[in-house]
């Protein structure tokens, strides 16, 4: 830096060369890789293996957010930069997937459907990282694109396994793509799962349940993603549901004397 003398660009913070923590940004960088290779299958027709892409995807997303607590190695570098990966492993990625697999045929409806999702995945991003100081914790504004993704991608995977291909559920999957993109950008409430402490003692039937869900999952891994999947995407409208009913219920009872 001209007119600096580097010992004072040494001892001065703002002129110090900032550097990134390693173990975070290289599971982010896992995570898109991800959904750069899912990209890359759809457009080769290898559709199962893009499914199954973005679920990986999903898993390095979900590890680097907690190592990088875990470890104490957060950074507006790493925010911005797990940001940029999930546009692109849970908004491009599961939109072109879709678009490929079963929604091209329809001409412009297929990459209409297909672009609600992405412009979907890119509001909701946006709308997280403005409001992420501000909005309970416990609680996720819209459909988290993560579950989203799963949700397109646990549709193709299973679909493809029952021996059915894209274009004999185009109509399905053109529904499915829209509810996803749509539900991510509504005000519907899901639970995050982030007031879980995992340092925290847990009864022991605990451990049992959690063996039991991995014996589902392993049983049949397409059917039981999606199925636990397309329950997360449906719990946000049924407890919607359930407090629209209540304040009905609520109003209608008379004020005491």
């Amino acid at each position: 830096m001209p007119g600096i003398h580097p010992r004072k660009a040494l001892m001065n913070p703002e002129l110090r060369r900032r550097g990134i923590y390693v173990l975070p940004n290289l599971l982010t960088t896992a995570a898109l890789f991800a959904g750069f290779f899912a990209i890359v299958q759809a457009m080769t027709g290898r559709f199962e293996a893009a499914a199954v892409a973005i679920f990986v995807a999903m898993v390095f997303d979900g590890l680097d957010g907690r190592v990088a607590r875990m470890t104490r190695t957060q950074s507006a570098f790493g925010a911005e930069y797990d940001s940029l990966s999930d546009m692109v492993s849970f908004g491009a990625a599961p939109a072109l997937v879709a678009f490929e697999w079963a929604l091209k045929g329809m001409g412009k409806w297929g990459w209409i459907a297909a672009f609600v999702y992405c412009s979907g995945a890119a509001l909701r991003l946006a709308r997280f990282n403005t409001n992420i100081g501000v909005v309970d914790k416990r609680w996720f504004q819209g459909l988290p694109s993560p579950a989203a993704a799963a949700l397109v991608a646990g549709f193709v995977w299973i679909i493809n396994d029952l021996g059915f291909s894209g274009e004999d559920v185009r109509w399905y999957a053109f529904a499915l793509t829209l509810f996803a993109g749509l539900t991510m950008v509504s005000t519907v409430r899901y639970w995050s799962g982030k007031d879980i402490n995992l340092r925290r003692s847990v009864p022991f039937m605990v451990v049992p349940a959690i063996v039991l869900v991995y014996a589902l999952v392993s049983s049949y891994p397409p059917g039981v993603l999606f199925g636990l999947f397309l329950a997360y995407a449906l719990s946000g409208y049924v407890m919607l549901g359930w407090q629209m009913l209540g304040k009905r219920r609520n109003k209608g009872v008379a004020p005491p004397d």
